[in-house]
């Protein structure tokens, strides 16, 4: 089968669409014939090796976090799905797969393709789509009648944070550029915030929570804008010792790096009296199977930027990498 690998991190170089042997499903493995991949940061910044202190898998590696196809076979030990069935997944973090034509994904990870939706469209959902839902029901715990800031809502996780926020009740404030403002608007975001020409710190009011899609400026800005008490989820910071103990079982090494590296992210909290927590989202299909209902409800909204065909995927990485996608990408199998 054909697959993206990593031979070795660096630039685009160090990884090549190839032929390789076709996954051996275990006892809990679904066989996916995969149709369609989405493409994240996290992939460019994978292949970078900017996340080896906490993934080092082995090399040659199969690159891709998130896909969606048909199952063509199942384990011993698997009970919901059966060969046929239109699937979609976020992997698992160590195991990766996603960017070839066969893909074993653990049954656990796995849910129905929402009926609405075609294979290329399902396949950019998981990832962004799970951690919008993680870290505004999950971490912030969004209430009906809050005021939730959300920056960076044309991006892929954005444009699902938004929608989500407000299917929890939230007014919602977002950062956009003109030529995205449009976009979040359609999606209900009530205030839109022109990052190129205004500062967030001189809003002149206060929020109960906030999502960080960007990181950088933008965070520290947003300190400046959250009620005493409150608190901020990044996915675009620093990672601080709670994401060590919540997201990587405990790890006591990775802990105290990341008390270390976060020093200044958590000091500049504390003065604005605000919590800060870094989220490494989980792949779960029983959330994932939440979001397709809420698709098939109509009451979330898939946004494509573009599709490419496998054959351009180092394309299609690089247009991620440019920063300039509204909603998400994915590349077509076959």
């Amino acid at each position: 089968m054909r697959a993206y690998i990593l031979k070795r991190y660096g630039g685009p170089e160090g990884s090549e669409l190839t032929d390789i042997p076709d996954p051996t499903p275990g006892p809990r493995d679904v066989l996916i014939a995969v149709r369609a991949a989405g493409l994240n940061p996290v992939d460019f910044k994978f292949r970078k090796g900017q996340l080896h202190a906490i993934l080092r898998p082995k090399r040659p590696f199969v690159l891709g976090n998130e896909l969606s196809g048909q199952v063509i076979a199942v384990g011993s030990e698997v009970k919901k799905f059966g060969a046929g069935d239109r699937v979609f997944a976020r992997v698992a973090k160590d195991r990766g797969g996603a960017f070839a034509e066969r893909a074993c994904v653990d049954e656990s990870l796995v849910a129905k393709i929402p009926k609405n939706l075609d294979f290329t469209t399902a396949a950019v959902v998981p990832l962004a789509g799970l951690t919008a839902l993680q870290a505004l029901r999950d971490e912030l715990e969004i209430k009906a009648g809050q005021q939730v800031f959300i920056s960076a809502g044309a991006g892929g996780v954005g444009t699902f944070a938004i929608q989500i926020a407000k299917w929890l009740g939230a007014h919602v404030t977002t950062t956009a550029s003109k030529r995205g403002e449009a976009l979040v608007r359609s999606l209900g975001a009530d205030e839109v915030i022109d990052y190129t020409t205004e500062d967030i710190a001189k809003l002149g009011r206060k929020f109960d929570a906030g999502l960080d899609l960007v990181g950088g400026k933008t965070l520290e800005q947003m300190f400046k804008v959250m009620k005493p008490g409150t608190k901020i989820v990044s996915v675009a910071a620093l990672p601080e010792p709670q994401t060590a103990i919540k997201d990587f079982d405990g790890n006591r090494i990775l802990a105290a790096l990341f008390w270390l590296i976060s020093l200044r992210i958590r000091s500049q909290a504390r003065r604005a009296q605000v919590r800060y927590r870094y989220l490494f989202m989980h792949p779960s299909g029983d959330e994932l199977a939440e979001l397709a209902a809420l698709i098939e409800q109509e009451k979330l909204k898939v946004i494509v930027d573009k599709t490419y065909p496998f054959e351009k995927i180092v394309e299609a990485l690089a247009y991620v990498e440019s920063g300039r996608v509204k909603g998400k990408v994915g590349v077509r199998m076959g």
